[in-house]
């Protein structure tokens, strides 16, 4: 699994112009799923995400994880991160297959959102605007094949 993580001070997603998922202060990530990925990337990449220590404490450090600092998830499934880009034209065979892709998404969603976090999101496959206003800004690429 890959994912983008944004630390935001807001971030929302849209469907035909309809707020479907909103945060305040915490994470955007964008969530590409392989077709390899099982559920074990799915824990390793939950666990990443809840536990990454980029919020500022009180010093200015970024020192904080998502649970210290009060924050929110939203996570907006994204298959180009899986894009093959040898030609100028991405191919996309290494994504998942949305039978693979849609339960392993939705386990990261639920993993999060067991540990206490509030987590909203977007609608796989469909056509999303996606804002934020990035805090920092501070971005992650996190990739389970090299955590």
């Amino acid at each position: 699994m890959r994912a983008v993580v944004t630390r935001v001070s807001s971030a929302s997603v849209r469907i035909n112009g309809e707020t479907v998922g909103k945060i305040g202060k915490g994470f955007l990530v964008l969530l590409g799923v392989s077709r390899d990925d099982t559920m074990a990337q799915a824990e390793k990449i939950a666990d990443k995400i809840c536990g990454l220590r980029v919020f500022e404490d009180d010093a200015g450090k970024m020192n904080l994880n998502l649970e210290a600092a009060g924050g929110e998830l939203l996570i907006v499934s994204q298959f180009t991160l899986y894009a093959d880009c040898k030609s100028r034209r991405p191919g996309f065979s290494y994504a998942a297959r949305p039978d693979t892709a849609i339960p392993l998404y939705e386990a990261v969603m639920k993993l999060c959102a067991d540990r206490g976090f509030k987590v909203e999101h977007g609608e796989f496959g469909a056509e999303m605007m996606v804002e934020s206003i990035n805090d920092g800004p501070v971005t992650i690429i996190l990739d389970t094949d090299v955590l």
